[in-house]
């Protein structure tokens, strides 16, 4: 399992530099429209592999902790806030 979960690591972090590379270009507005309607769809088919990549993660997660007993739920402290 720990070689999915590196496979998967691996992949989410390979569609996020694909995802930053295609914004960066679209920025740059130097593509034809059907390049960047070519690009956005990329970017939409990525974000969504993203998304199940995170939900997965989460899942395990949260299976672990279910695991492990009791889960006291504390907002998350952001250090910049304080």
């Amino acid at each position: 399992m720990a070689a999915t979960s590196e496979k998967s690591l691996s992949e989410f972090e390979k569609s996020l530099e694909q995802l930053e590379q295609i914004v960066t270009r679209m920025e740059q507005g130097e593509l034809s429209l059907e390049q960047s309607l070519s690009a956005f769809e990329e970017g939409v088919r990525l974000t969504r592999s993203c998304q199940e990549t995170l939900k997965e993660a989460e899942q395990r997660v949260s299976k672990l902790i279910r695991e492990g007993g009791t889960l006291d739920q504390k907002p998350f402290e952001n250090p910049e806030q304080d």
